[in-house]
């Protein structure tokens, strides 16, 4: 079986576009031992394998609706011998647990993401960041964030990085 995660156009730019977009969130928050990680719709593994080499003390559910990707991310979690990542093959809408944070890369527009997944967040905190999602888009997101104004949080990652690819990139932080 044959399946592409990443575009073969952006498979040049893995590091930048995937990997260091993904350990981005590594920027604003220092995740605490048993910190519990929800990744929905991680596709190939974004962010949550990259978040979870980093962060091996936290623990990851990463989660895709498509099951073909659940398996890849399964077949590279093994190769590289990760223990806190476990996967889920369902909806995110259907996971019923909670967790301390949500992240996820730009799997669709802010208000319909916040739905599936409002109701899935602890409200015991353990980090210095209270629970939340942390979400990666890009983009202008002023029509899109309005019904969240004043409750959401901007990082802007050409703070952090001076590569263009970072320029209207952004981490969304909703507590």
């Amino acid at each position: 079986m044959k399946i592409n995660l990443i575009s073969r156009k952006d498979i040049d730019h893995l590091y930048e576009r995937h990997i260091l977009h993904s350990l981005s969130i590594a920027k604003i928050i220092q995740f605490k031992q048993g910190t519990r990680i929800l990744d929905v719709g991680t596709g190939g593994g974004f962010p949550g394998i990259p978040l979870a080499i980093f962060f091996p003390e936290t623990h990851f559910t990463l989660n895709d609706s498509i099951s073909k990707k659940i398996m890849v991310v399964n077949e590279i979690s093994a190769a590289i011998g990760l223990k806190n990542v476990t996967t889920r093959n369902s909806r995110a809408e259907e996971i019923s647990e909670k967790f301390d944070f949500i992240v996820s890369r730009a799997v669709t527009a802010f208000p319909r993401f916040h739905g599936w997944v409002k109701n899935k967040i602890s409200g015991q905190n353990k980090n210095t960041l209270p629970n939340g999602i942390l979400y990666l888009k890009g983009g202008d997101l002023e029509s899109e964030l309005k019904e969240f104004t004043g409750r959401l949080k901007i990082y802007n990652l050409n703070q952090f990085f001076n590569e263009d690819f970072f320029s209207t990139k952004k981490i969304l932080y909703f507590s």
